[in-house]
């Protein structure tokens, strides 16, 4: 009976072992999966910058005729969406992910003085802003929300460039960004057309701020209203 009861706790034992080794086997599985998929973004974030680098320096030898101006805002999109994801899954404060973070500020600022540059030469407006927030937890409560407001106007205003900075990033450049504009560090904080405006924004407040947003809805209306009248006059 004692050897019997002996066997059954084994077995216990065994199953008991064989599950815990199972569970611990498949997390490490996964964990490593994940941080592997981490990587290859991080990779590919690399290849990107380098490739926009490159981009720089070709533009930058253009004529006015040649060059458009969202030749790089959606790249610098996708990379901030890669950026983005990235910190999410493994932290602000990691170090991988702030060297990342340096390196697209830079291409910002980079991007940001090419279309100053772009400006002179060339005439015209640039229609950009500048975004300055904060991951600093309890720091600023309204960045989430001005950042849903900013991505939602890229959407919809893909000629609209939108370069977004953290402020307490540890980057020698982008404080002298900041020091330049005489930016405080009361986050969120946009700058548009060399005004700065502190506190949260919603998208008609920067309608209000960029009325050339305005005039682009009202093209927008009147080429949809064309369409409208072609189509029906065709139907009849």
């Amino acid at each position: 009976m004692e050897q019997h009861g002996w066997k059954k706790y084994a077995y216990t034992f065994l199953i008991t072992a064989v599950i815990f080794a199972t569970a611990i086997l498949a997390s490490n599985y996964f964990s490593q999966k994940k941080i592997n998929e981490i990587k290859n973004i991080e990779s590919r974030i690399s290849v990107d910058i380098l490739a926009s680098e490159t981009q720089f320096s070709l533009l930058s030898e253009l004529s006015c005729k040649d060059i458009g101006n969202s030749f790089l805002s959606q790249e610098l999109a996708v990379l901030g969406d890669k950026l983005a994801y990235t910190e999410q899954n493994r932290g602000s404060d990691n170090e991988e992910v702030l060297n990342l973070k340096k390196y697209y500020s830079l291409l910002q600022i980079k991007d940001f003085l090419l279309m100053q540059k772009i400006k002179e030469r060339c005439g015209g407006k640039t229609l950009s802003l500048i975004y300055f927030y904060s991951n600093v937890e309890n720091d600023c409560k309204d960045c989430q929300k001005e950042g849903f407001v900013l991505t939602k106007l890229r959407e919809d205003y893909p000629k609209l460039r939108v370069y977004s900075f953290d402020y307490n990033l540890d980057l020698s450049a982008l404080q002298t960004l900041i020091n330049i504009y005489n930016i405080k560090d009361e986050q969120p904080t946009l700058l548009i057309d060399d005004k700065i405006y502190y506190g949260f924004k919603s998208i008609e407040d920067i309608k209000e701020i960029l009325p050339i947003l305005k005039e682009i809805d009202k093209q927008k209306a009147e080429e949809e209203a064309l369409k409208t009248k072609k189509a029906t006059t065709t139907e009849e």
